[in-house]
């Protein structure tokens, strides 16, 4: 085919794919399955579109997961996951050690898998994956511990999983000893780290200080930063996934110009990223294998979602509360352990072994494509329920908002979305007894679709919306102060609530 034609069956297969994430978003399905069933329908077993080279598949999956997670981190507010990486943290080292064991031993009994095969499949599966963490969770009003554990850790995890799975992949003969395991491990880890923590501070003063020709060159250039970060931890043999997700951390965080126009351009990059990604690997899938991988892929679907993640959170959370690194409650704990989504991440993955001409790794692949597809079915649509009946929601919670109009990053302010839930203390409120510090305002109600400027007496009402303006400097307090009001009323600090967390 000519390069139009391959332009046109492109631009076609992307707008199909946008297409689609407006049916998931009516629908409540998660976007990547329609990704998968497009990518389904062009592969050789039906459209004839023919792809079956798992090491390019590979090496095209890495450069869109370290964009994915280029853009997690971009658009992670580091003041909302602070408190909560050290418990990301242990869930995304030791929490991944024991997820691998807990899905490798039963594994091993109970389908007669050999050792290293087992091992391999727990590995794979033992990430959660960025892509459905930041698209489904920040669509769930979540109380900031909670919502940022999830995010740090599936931007964490996927560090130590892909050294897993490549020493895995790469015994031919033998398991790798415990010690070289853990000292690999431990090596590449740092050294992405240090990349990362490097690049991101040194970006970020180098964009502060240099005045480019035009706005559009700030996205490119913070995107190319990150690429540098993650290239340069690869060629150093670290961990190249660790250090783009620190540099754009960094990044993502640091007065820079033109964020907003730097958080759409990743956005739209990680999107694009995703489409390819999942339409890619639907291709590379063989429908015709997959109905002998469908019982053992729901046998160890389940050991997973059932066993393994939440024996991971619980494990975590005792060392989290042991090491007095933070506590998670048993309802937090239970949502945590169905909130482990699973997405390309482990499909990705699954190529290593497969390119690597493991015995038994198309078998692991085929596995691993029926557990994405039936569990994500599973729990993507029903977390909003899950997360009512543990009573873990927080519906008041502030939202940021990116105003490119507004000369906010000049003023160094952030402007916030507060939805007042019904229930909510708020109500009743007047604006001057939420006694804001000196540095907020509220400037703006919405209510039943009419906006208007409040004065110091109005009143605030449920289902209001609330725009608020606030110096960076006073942000935390002003989120802290409406979460206390709207837990206990205009009286909350006579109460003691201080509304932290």
């Amino acid at each position: 085919m000519t390069l139009d034609v391959w332009l046109l069956l492109g631009a076609a297969i992307v707008i199909a794919a946008i297409v689609s994430v407006r049916v998931a978003h009516r629908s409540g399905l998660p976007s990547l399955l329609l990704f998968l069933g497009l990518g389904l329908v062009l592969g050789d077993s039906v459209a004839g579109i023919p792809f079956s080279d798992p090491g390019i598949a590979k090496e095209i999956g890495f450069l869109a997961l370290a964009i994915i997670l280029a853009e997690g981190g971009l658009t992670t507010n580091w003041t909302h996951v602070r408190g909560s990486v050290p418990i990301a943290l242990i869930l995304a080292t030791f929490g991944v050690a024991v997820s691998i064991a807990a899905v490798a031993l039963p594994v091993h009994f109970l389908l007669g898998v050999d050792v290293t095969t087992a091992l391999i499949l727990g590995a794979v599966l033992a990430p959660t994956d960025a892509a459905a963490v930041f698209s489904v969770l920040r669509r769930l009003p979540l109380p900031p511990k909670l919502a940022g554990i999830l995010e740090a850790e599936s931007g964490f995890n996927d560090a130590p999983t892909v050294i897993a799975v490549v020493l895995l992949s790469s015994a031919s003969h033998a398991v790798p000893s415990v010690g070289v395991f853990l000292l690999e491990t431990t090596v590449e880890l740092l050294i992405g780290a240090a990349v990362g923590l490097a690049v991101g501070p040194a970006g970020a003063y180098a964009l502060r200080r240099l005045a480019l020709p035009a706005s559009g060159l700030y996205p490119i250039a913070v995107l190319a930063l990150t690429m540098v970060s993650y290239a340069g931890a690869v060629l150093l043999h670290g961990s190249g996934f660790l250090a783009i997700y620190l540099t754009a951390l960094i990044l993502g965080n640091s007065r820079l110009p033109h964020r907003a126009a730097t958080r759409g351009f990743a956005e739209g990059s990680a999107w694009l990223a995703q489409i390819g990604l999942f339409v890619m690997l639907g291709m590379l899938a063989s429908p015709k294998e997959m109905p002998s991988s469908i019982l053992p892929g729901l046998i160890t679907g389940t050991i997973l979602v059932l066993v393994a993640r939440p024996l991971t959170v619980l494990a975590s959370s005792l060392v989290a509360q042991l090491a007095r690194l933070g506590t998670v409650s048993l309802r937090e704990q239970a949502f945590l352990s169905w909130a482990g989504l699973r997405g390309a991440i482990p499909v990705v993955l699954a190529t290593i072994p497969w390119a690597a001409g493991v015995d038994g790794s198309k078998d692991i692949f085929n596995q691993v494509f029926v557990i994405v597809i039936v569990f994500t079915l599973l729990q993507g649509p029903t977390l909003p329920l899950v997360a009512r009946l543990l009573r873990v929601t927080a519906p008041g919670e502030a939202h940021d908002l990116e105003v490119e109009a507004a000369p906010l990053e000049e003023l160094n302010a952030d402007l916030l979305q507060v939805r007042v839930p019904p229930g909510s203390q708020l109500h009743g409120v007047e604006i001057f007894e939420l006694r804001l510090p000196p540095g907020a305002q509220v400037t703006l109600i919405v209510r039943e679709r009419k906006s208007f400027v409040p004065s110091h007496n109005t009143r605030i009402r449920s289902d209001d919306q609330l725009l608020i303006v606030t110096t960076v400097a006073y942000r935390d307090q002003v989120e802290h102060r409406l979460r206390a009001v709207s837990r206990r009323g205009k009286l909350a600090g006579w109460y003691g609530e201080r509304g932290l967390e």
